[in-house]
């Protein structure tokens, strides 16, 4: 049996079903789970669903990727904005990074609903 062709990241994304949307947004909003169980449930429950439906979906593993990422990068800017407490400017930064990281994952969360690709800023892509 043929193997489907790996999707190009590049390529336009087809018009994501309504199980792929609530997937993808899944994705992102479930980073909220960082809240409850810190430095950890921010990355492994999105990493979770997106390791669970990358296969079925290009849109997901997008979006997956996508939201990984960036939960990987705030998780590395909160680690040195801790370390900056001892200069008194690390305090200042993690309320930045924590305002910011609410605000993108509710944007990211109703442009993935909406069927919209988003791109967290200030991403670093780790996962390709």
């Amino acid at each position: 049996m043929e193997q489907p062709p790996p999707h190009d990241p590049d390529a336009p994304l087809a018009a994501p079903t309504r199980d792929e949307r609530t997937y993808a947004m899944l994705c992102h909003v479930t980073a909220l789970a960082g809240l409850a169980v810190p430095l950890v449930g921010n990355i492994v429950v999105p990493l979770i669903i997106w390791l669970i439906k990358r296969e079925e979906s290009p849109f997901v593993d997008d979006q997956g990727k996508e939201a990984v990422n960036f939960q990987i990068t705030v998780s590395i800017a909160k680690a040195i904005s801790i370390l900056l407490t001892f200069a008194l400017i690390g305090i200042p930064l993690l309320a930045i990074i924590f305002i910011a990281w609410i605000v993108l994952i509710i944007i990211a969360t109703l442009r993935s609903n909406d069927g919209i690709a988003y791109r967290y800023p200030f991403a670093i892509r780790l996962i390709k």
